[in-house]
């Protein structure tokens, strides 16, 4: 039985999981970087310890300290978040053989679906449809410009290993495909160890939406419905919502079974999410699959009522999933924004010192933080610094709800996307629903560049 938890990552994501923990009677452990000394989840949990410098490699990517200090600790499980170690099956490996509960699907399981290669060729085993691509790595430029030829433009080149638009690029063209290539290649060998990169149709108009799932260790996985998450900046996730406002019930049904599946194919355990690529005719593409929780799982537990992390802890404890498919229904819609310390038209960070830190207060309002008042927002980690969700009883009272509250979020000392979200939510279109990958693009920078 879990009676303590470390918790291996930072930020709102650390906090969220305390909390349920909390609520569990389960104690505890945070580990932080120089840096994070006075980031809120530290003194959340009920111990903490210090893992090294700023720098990732040396703090929130070094498994072997963790792992020591989760043996110090004399904890029974480890969560890992989303991002950092999330989906190394290296760290869920040795965390195992440490003794220690990986709060997570197996490391064979991760490591299958950490290669985007792997997965496409697996989802196609399961009778999964993919995007038209490559099932293999393509071995130079020269050799993808041959491979285009059948595909055709344009292209989406990524890197296998990659994730948050990281070695991920659009081209339209041969000469595009060559100057692409190496430099994405080379970045994807930096961050993740791996240069391999494969290529994929680009569909057009498409909207990206994903089933969360829940997968125990006795056979049972059901899924938690769809999120839409088709407005992005530079292939980075920054407004969700569910229910997706674009596909049928018949969609939503045959995207769900697609996705359950898929995972008991893999024999896949704990929480998941499977993301598709949907055209206009609401034909389903897989594009990944997250083998962890993910950023903005809060939206699902909104419209679903349930706590998609205490859920990860029982399916780690042993026990069977509490909950079928057919007790689960869609009650009303929720919207995420991620807030982040950013230029909102050049999109680049902000670091700096928070004065004023003000978040809206409300029943309708969920807010998940990294930060605080008077506190040092540093360039070190990903420039989210908090997400605000609100439900509704139908998508326009809560895009509604969602311009109250931002309206009132007062963040002084940095730059933020606050502009940018209350752009977005305010463009007919978006009221609309025509949310696709492109609206950003389409809608929101031709609107400030003219300003």
């Amino acid at each position: 039985m879990i009676k303590k938890v470390l918790i291996a990552n930072r930020g709102e994501i650390a906090a969220r999981i305390i909390r349920t923990c909390k609520k569990l009677d389960i104690q505890t452990v945070a580990v932080y970087s120089e840096a994070d000394q006075k980031a809120p989840f530290v003194s959340m949990a009920d111990d903490s310890f210090l893992l090294g410098p700023p720098r990732v490699n040396e703090s929130y990517l070094n498994i072997d300290k963790i792992i020591s200090i989760a043996k110090e600790s004399k904890v029974d499980a480890i969560h890992p978040g989303y991002g950092f170690l999330s989906e190394s099956g290296e760290f869920a490996e040795k965390s195992q053989h440490a003794g220690i509960q990986f709060i997570g699907p197996t490391s064979k399981v991760m490591e299958k679906m950490g290669s985007k290669i792997e997965a496409r060729n697996a989802m196609k085993w399961a009778g999964v449809p993919v995007v038209p691509g490559t099932d293999g790595a393509i071995a130079s430029a020269e050799d993808g410009i041959e491979i285009a030829k059948d595909i055709g433009y344009p292209i989406m080149l990524k890197a296998s290993a990659g994730g948050g638009g990281i070695g991920m690029q659009v081209v339209q063209t041969d000469e595009e495909l060559m100057k692409a290539f190496e430099s994405n290649s080379k970045r994807a060998q930096t961050f993740f160890g791996d240069g391999a990169m494969f290529l994929e149709k680009k569909l057009e108009n498409a909207r990206h939406i994903e089933i969360q799932l829940l997968a125990d260790n006795h056979g049972n996985v059901i899924h938690l419905f769809e999120r839409e998450c088709s407005i992005q900046r530079r292939n980075q996730k920054v407004i969700e919502e569910a229910p997706s406002s674009f596909i049928s019930d018949r969609t939503r049904k045959l995207m769900g079974e697609a996705a359950v599946k898929a995972a008991k194919s893999l024999g896949y355990t704990n929480a998941g999410t499977i993301e598709f690529l949907v055209d206009e005719e609401e034909n389903f593409y897989f594009l990944e699959m997250n083998t962890r929780i993910q950023v903005e799982h809060p939206v699902t537990e909104e419209i679903t009522g349930q706590d998609i992390v205490e859920h990860q802890i029982a399916i780690a404890n042993g026990e069977e999933l509490s909950i079928k498919q057919s007790d689960l229904q869609i009650d009303g819609h929720a919207i995420e924004v991620r807030i982040y310390a950013e230029d909102p038209v050049t999109f680049f960070p902000s670091p700096g010192h928070i004065s004023v830190f003000q978040m809206p207060d409300g029943k309708y309002c969920r807010n998940e933080v990294a930060v605080a008042e008077n506190y040092d927002v540093t360039p070190y980690y990903d420039p989210m610094i908090g997400k605000l969700i609100v439900k509704g009883s139908t998508r326009d009272e809560a895009i509604s709800l969602l311009k109250e509250a931002l309206l009132t979020y007062k963040v002084e000392g940095i730059k933020t996307n606050i502009p940018m979200l209350l752009a977005i939510i305010d463009n007919e279109e978006f009221k609309k629903g025509n949310t696709t990958t492109g609206f950003v693009q389409e809608y929101y920078l031709p609107q400030v560049k003219t300003k």
